[in-house]
């Protein structure tokens, strides 16, 4: 069995796959590659069992056939490649001889048996009520930018290692907490003809972030899986199976104090600030007046102390709350495209509303922040 393909065409779909291959696994047959050659069509898989990816591309065959190829060094010996053609052939002694116009290079392969089977969202016929969407590849990368940060890294609380899609009326909403963050985006413009909710996993969302570009995106979504289908890849993940916590009962409905602030004056400060704070605590003070924020940390243990004050437009009692400066870092890096920001507050231990002064079209951004205790 013997076929050809172009080295750069090659380089550029195992690229794009190869994050689905698991640097450590207690199964090394998931360090492979799955080719199948079928009807002139090569597609190859990889997965590490929580994602799969897989992409294709036409070949001249007219053979068919399954084999499993050791990932990591076939990526390698292509990327080595210049611009040329690689004649693929199968031996009878389970190798591969790769031809091209300058050298052979000899890989062995295995037999597919043993790699796992690929979840096929589309064209299993088993699967009812697939749940299908289409949304700008752009968008969907904006939407995990602003929001993937505060996915909980903790194995006790599995839902919230995850992003929640909420499919309203309103357009679809994605959520993210870790308990000390919550992140609450709604693309308006995003409209589905169905109301219901999925959490897909932290895995998947990293993946996606570095293969997203401005081709549309199909989502399909059933009960246990989700595949996003861009034009060449499709990956397919496991959705977290666990309800996601209700966070509309932690949105504060009673924060009535404004604190109006220039972004870049408040980050650059909160940069500064972080020097000082106690490695174990990060805690930073905040004391609110009506024209001004004071922004202060101490480190005891090495006799460090910083503060500096902030210009800014404030309506409600004076104030002093406490929070992690990496928390509110974090906020901050995530909010630097709005020149101005609200911070909406009601007391020292009630969570923190943040938004945007302007809002983007068809787009409602919040975050919100738990504030940590103060010494007295």
């Amino acid at each position: 069995m013997e076929f050809k393909v172009n080295s750069k065409e090659l380089e550029k779909l195992l690229g794009k796959i190869i994050p689905a291959v698991p640097t450590r696994t207690p199964m090394p047959i998931l360090e492979n590659f799955l080719f199948e050659v079928k009807d002139g069509l090569l597609t190859i898989y990889a997965t590490d069992l929580e994602i799969s990816l897989k992409s294709s591309l036409s070949i001249a065959t007219e053979d068919n056939v399954k084999l499993v190829v050791p990932a990591r060094l076939l990526n390698d010996i292509v990327r080595s490649l210049s611009d040329t053609t690689i004649h693929f052939k199968l031996t009878s002694n389970k190798k591969i001889n790769l031809i091209t116009d300058t050298g052979k290079y000899v890989i062995s392969y295995l037999n597919p048996d043993e790699f796992p089977d690929i979840p096929s969202v589309t064209e299993d016929k088993d699967v009812k009520d697939i749940n299908e969407v289409v949304i700008n590849g752009v968008e969907l990368k904006q939407a995990f930018e602003k929001t993937s940060f505060a996915m909980s890294k903790e194995e006790m609380r599995p839902a919230m290692m995850g992003t929640l899609f909420e499919f309203t009326d309103d357009g679809l909403r994605f959520v993210t907490t870790d308990g000390h963050r919550l992140v609450n985006m709604l693309k308006k413009n995003i409209k589905a003809n169905f109301n219901q909710q999925y959490v897909v996993p932290e895995r998947a969302v990293s993946v996606l972030l570095k293969i997203l570009d401005e081709k549309d995106v199909k989502i399909y979504l059933t009960k246990s899986y989700v595949s996003f289908k861009l034009n060449d890849i499709e990956l397919i993940t496991r959705l977290i199976a666990q309800k996601y916590p209700d966070y509309n009962s932690v949105i504060p409905l009673e924060n009535e104090f404004a604190l109006k602030i220039n972004t870049k004056d408040i980050h650059n400060s909160i940069k500064r600030m972080m020097l000082f704070s106690t490695s174990t605590t990060r805690r930073v003070k905040f004391s609110i007046k009506k024209e001004s924020l004071e922004i202060s940390a101490e480190d005891l243990d090495i006799g460090a102390s910083g503060e500096e004050k902030v210009v800014c437009e404030y309506s409600g009692d004076d104030l002093e709350i406490g929070f992690n400066s990496a928390y509110v870092n974090d906020v901050l890096n995530h909010m630097s495209d709005n020149e101005e920001i609200i911070f909406k507050l009601h007391s020292p231990t009630k969570a923190v509303i943040i938004e945007p002064v302007v809002k983007k079209e068809n787009q409602d951004l919040m975050m919100l922040l738990m504030p940590v205790r103060l010494n007295t």
